[in-house]
Formats: C-alpha cells, structure tokens, sequence
C-alpha cells in the first residue's frame, strides 16, 4: 500500500525516503530531502533547499523552507536545515536565509504549534517549544529547551538564552538571558525555576542562579558594575553561562520588571 497519497505533488528530483507519509494535495519542490519516518499531511508545502532529517511530523498547511520576507533577496538558493523528531503544527512557517553564507536551522525534538513563525536566518536549538501564533524577526537565535509562550514576538536580531521562558503574549527587542522569564514588554521577572527542576537543576545550583539574578538585576548597580562584581563570587558552569550571555549581548537584555520605567523598552 502507498504511502503518498495520489493527490500529492512530488517533484522527480526531491529525496523522500521510502518510508514517508504523503497526504493528500501535499506539494515537495525539487531541492528537498526528507528523511525517514517522516509524516507530511494534507496541504503540505516542501520548498526550497530544504534538508529535513528522520521522524519530523508536518501537520495540515506548513509552508516550510520559502522564500525569506526580505527585500535584499533576489532569488538565490539558500538553505534551510531542520533536524530530527520535530512536530510542526497547523500552518506552521518556517523561512529558509536570506544569504548563501548563513542558513536558517531548526534543531531536533523542537515542537512548533499552530501559526508559529521561524524567519529567515533564525537558529533554533532542541527541545524547544513554540506554543501557538509565536512570531520569530529574521536572525533570532534561540538556544535549547527555551518555551515561548502563546502570541508572543521576538525581535530580528535577539538571543533568547537556554532554559528561558516567556510569558504570554510577552515582546522582546533585547536578549533574554538564561533561566529567566519574560513579561511584558522587554522585562523579566525572575527564574524559570520549574524549567530548572525538570531540567535536573539541584537545590542548590537554583539557590546560586536565583543568588545570581539577584546580584544582576536587583541590586541596584549598573548591568556593567553588577557583572565586574559577580565574576568575582559566581563560577558555576550555569551562572558562568549566564554572565558570559549578558557580557556578549549586543542589543542589551531584558530588564527586571520592577527596574522599568514608564515608556521604556
């Protein structure tokens, strides 16, 4: 029995693997490769150079690997890579680079939910969730086990670091460090401390982050002061990962909620 249905659309030079499921009026354009075990479901759109590993399930209307939405393209072939276990969900849209010397990345295990968006140039990491109507700007990088909640927006440009969490509905233009949560408008109000507990994180190791956050954003001093200071007392290899995030931040990062004035972002 077929496992493509008569309706779909495959182009005699894509590399689908044998055992891919085809669904119904689904459409695979000539530079794509999918992987094993994969699902591609009714109205599917495979386009571009788009390299998709094992086991990913694309649900009915994703449009994955078009064209970026960039007035400086012109055309070129550039790429799209998307690794291996992920889930894309209804009319889920993911860009593939606007240049030949970057690609746009999706990682593994990743679950994208419906009306999710991934432009173009954007690295995305592993196990990472996006809920339903998240908006990623081109050029976003966001590292592993991140969770963007529902309708949230994420500036061209930004970092979002590991284990973060942004709350609904929340918009960011500056770097979201690790570990912390995003509410409103470029404000963080604290640790993802379930995120840290499920992750493994000991007692302990959250004692030092929540003591670290502290230092950084609730102390009173400047960001660049607050940083000299504690390089001097936290060497963990988790907070260790977060000083060094904020010290190579180039657009500035979110600020904690009760430090925010009025008007600004």
């Amino acid at each position: 029995m077929s496992l493509i249905h008569p309706t779909a659309i495959i182009h005699p030079d894509a590399q689908v693997h044998p055992s891919v499921s085809v669904g119904p009026y689904a459409v695979i354009d000539a530079a794509v490769v999918v992987g094993a075990d994969c699902r591609i479901g009714p109205q599917v759109h495979l386009t571009g150079n788009t390299s998709i590993g094992a086991g990913n399930q694309f649900h009915t209307g994703c449009v994955i690997g078009d064209a970026p939405q960039d007035l400086k393209y012109h055309g070129e072939p550039t790429r799209l890579r998307v690794g291996a276990g992920n889930v894309f969900r209804e009319h889920v849209t993911v860009h593939r680079s606007n240049k030949l010397a970057e690609d746009t990345v999706i990682g593994s295990h990743n679950f994208l939910m419906a009306h999710s968006h991934v432009g173009h140039n954007s690295v995305i990491g592993n196990h990472v969730i996006l809920a339903n109507g998240a908006l990623l700007g081109g050029h976003v990088t966001v590292e592993d086990r991140v969770f963007i909640s529902g309708n949230c927006l994420l500036h061209q440009f930004v970092r979002v670091g590991t284990l973060a969490l942004m709350q609904g509905g929340s918009a960011i233009s500056k770097d979201l460090p690790p570990y912390t949560i995003a509410r409103g408008d470029n404000g963080i109000c604290g640790l993802n401390t379930i995120g840290l507990r499920r992750a493994g994180f000991t007692s302990e190791q959250r004692l030092e982050l929540r003591r670290l956050y502290h230092a950084l954003f609730r102390s009173g001093h400047s960001l660049k002061a607050a940083l000299t200071l504690a390089h001097t007392e936290f060497t963990s290899e988790a907070s260790l990962a977060v000083l060094n995030f904020v010290k190579e931040s180039k657009r500035g990062v979110c600020a904690e909620v009760g430090n925010l004035r009025d008007g600004e972002d």
